[in-house]
């Protein structure tokens, strides 16, 4: 759903800045009607300015922990959000914590306006903000909240770490043996030339894929292309991509690898959900979307779906047989 920008007046004259989502400008009108203020200026902001302001995981960690340490400080929420809008860097952000303050005043909750922004707050981000908000107890889930997404940070940078190495390896080899046939092979060939020696078998091999380089690109981008077109086309059907992340789980090293790093994530999710006093069924449901694996996140849907129906849930984790034992023992 698009975002807008507005410059608006309240009761007393004062101008009020916010962003909010609508299907068009004219929702976005009415939506800002109905916060009681007068509208001067609505736009949706272009794509250059979405990307030079984009709030980064880094921006919403940094946002978290100043409001754990306001609220912990006994600072009422409306000032604790107001003192970091004020001070934080990202204005696009800065901007929708005003909004939310807006929202507040109203006498909205506050899970209820984050709601208002998916692709800035995660529906697990919502869920404990609004179970911290109805307990009384928003300083300890900020907290555990900031623990979260600092530790899914280092998690995403290791996987991320790990995948740079062999990526850039496999690039640069392909570099130096693309510039070995383009550049030093034809001198080598001439070499042999002059001095009136046959040619190596494996050596008139590669002169063949010299002078075809160019052709050999193109019909691998074309291969490349096809397939990925033929890709998304397969995984554009719910079971056949959750066939494809079935088998990267089962990849010999790498697959394991994978599934150790979501259920970390899933791990965290889950204690910090149930620690807020979130019920089983709902903690699955909100843990289970996490997951970037979707066959993955289709087991703990199952598993949630027993859990409400009265079934066993370690049960149906074991049934799966794709958690490790020491997960099933931990969990148990």
């Amino acid at each position: 759903m698009p975002t807008y920008n507005y410059t608006a007046l309240d009761n007393d004259g004062k101008k009020k800045k916010g962003i909010l989502s609508a299907t068009s400008e004219r929702e976005a009108r009415k939506l800002v009607k109905g916060l009681n203020l007068t509208p001067l200026n609505i736009f949706e902001p272009t794509n250059f300015f979405n990307k030079s302001t984009k709030i980064k995981s880094k921006d919403i960690v940094i946002m978290t922990r100043q409001l754990a340490t306001l609220l912990e400080a006994s600072t009422p929420i409306i000032d604790a959000i107001k003192i970091t809008a004020d001070q934080i860097n990202n204005k696009k952000l800065a901007t929708i914590m005003y909004s939310l303050r807006e929202d507040i005043i109203q006498g909205k909750r506050l899970g209820q306006c984050m709601s208002k922004y998916p692709l800035v707050f995660s529906d697990t981000y919502i869920s404990l903000v609004s179970a911290g908000d109805a307990s009384g107890n928003l300083d300890i889930i900020f907290n555990n909240l900031a623990d979260y997404l600092e530790e899914s940070a280092k998690i995403k940078q290791k996987v991320f770490s790990a995948l740079t190495y062999p990526i850039v390896l496999i690039g640069f080899s392909i570099v130096v043996i693309i510039s070995l046939l383009v550049f030093v092979l034809p001198q080598v060939v001439g070499q042999f030339v002059k001095a009136g020696a046959e040619l190596p078998l494996i050596t008139k091999i590669l002169l063949s894929l010299s002078n075809n380089i160019f052709f050999i690109v193109i019909g691998l981008l074309i291969i490349i292309f096809i397939a990925t077109f033929a890709y998304k086309k397969y995984v554009s059907n719910m079971k056949n991509l959750l066939k494809v992340h079935k088998f990267l789980i089962e990849i010999p090293v790498a697959g394991k690898f994978f599934l150790i790093s979501e259920l970390e994530r899933f791990s965290s999710t889950m204690s910090l959900l149930l620690e807020s006093g979130t019920n089983l069924d709902k903690a699955l449901g909100e843990a289970s979307k996490i997951f970037s694996n979707k066959y993955l996140s289709s087991l703990i849907t199952n598993a949630k779906n027993d859990v409400v129906e009265g079934k066993d849930f370690i049960f149906s984790l074991k049934s799966t047989n794709i958690f490790p034992d020491i997960f099933i023992q931990l969990v148990s």
